[in-house]
C-alpha cells in the first residue's frame, strides 16, 4: 500500500470514528443512537442491545425498546440505567419505555463543548498522520526511492487530504451542535 493510500484510509478513519461517537451524543430529540453503548448481561455473556433488542422513537418523547426475547426486559432496563444516561427505564409488559426528559440550556452546552473537544482530537489525530505520512515521503527520498519532485507533491497532495478531513470534522461538528442546542 502507497503512503497516499495508508494516509488517506487513516484519516478516514479518524473521521468514522468522530462520527460514530457523535451518533451517540444526546440531542434534544430522542435517538436509537443514544443506546448504542448500553451492554447487557444476558445467557452468560455481555451484549449490546442493539443485538438483543429493536429500538424505536415514540412520540418524540421516549425510546420504546423491543426485546427478541420477552424474558429479558428487566435485565434490559438494570443496564440502561447503570449506563448513566440521565434516563429512567421503565418495563411495561415485554417492552421496555425510556422517557427522554428535556435537557437544560447548560445541559446542552456541555454535550456541545464535549462534541468540539472530540472534534479537536479528532483534528489532532488527522495531523499526526500527517506528520507520519510526511516522515515516511521523506524517508523514500532519502532512500532515493522517490525524486525531490515526487516528495513535493505527495507532500502537497497529504496536505490537500489533511485539509479536506480537518473540513469534514468541522462539518460534522457544526451539524452536531445546530442538533444539540436546538430547543
Amino acid at each position: 500500500m502507497s503512503v497516499m493510500d495508508e494516509c488517506k484510509q487513516n484519516m478516514e478513519k479518524a473521521v468514522e470514528r468522530y462520527r460514530d461517537e457523535l451518533k451517540s451524543m444526546r440531542t434534544n430529540r430522542p435517538s436509537p443512537n443514544m443506546l448504542d453503548t448500553v451492554v447487557i448481561e444476558v445467557y452468560g455473556a455481555e451484549m449490546r442491545l442493539r443485538d438483543i433488542a429493536t429500538i424505536a422513537v415514540s412520540d418524540r418523547k421516549q425510546l420504546i425498546v423491543t426485546p427478541f426475547d420477552p424474558s429479558t426486559p428487566h435485565a434490559i432496563a438494570k443496564s440502561i440505567e447503570k449506563a448513566n444516561l440521565n434516563v429512567l427505564p421503565a418495563v411495561d409488559g415485554n417492552i421496555v419505555r425510556v422517557p427522554i426528559p428535556p435537557m437544560s440550556e447548560e445541559r446542552r452546552k456541555e454535550i456541545a463543548k464535549d462534541a468540539r473537544e472530540k472534534g479537536e482530537k479528532t483534528k489532532v489525530t488527522i495531523r499526526d498522520i500527517r506528520r507520519k505520512s510526511n516522515d515516511q515521503v521523506k524517508k523514500q527520498k532519502t532512500k532515493g526511492d522517490i525524486s525531490e519532485d515526487e516528495q513535493k507533491k505527495n507532500e502537497k497532495l497529504i496536505q490537500e487530504l489533511t485539509d479536506k478531513y480537518c473540513k469534514q470534522v468541522n462539518e460534522l461538528f457544526s451539524a452536531k451542535k445546530k442538533d444539540i442546542l436546538e430547543v
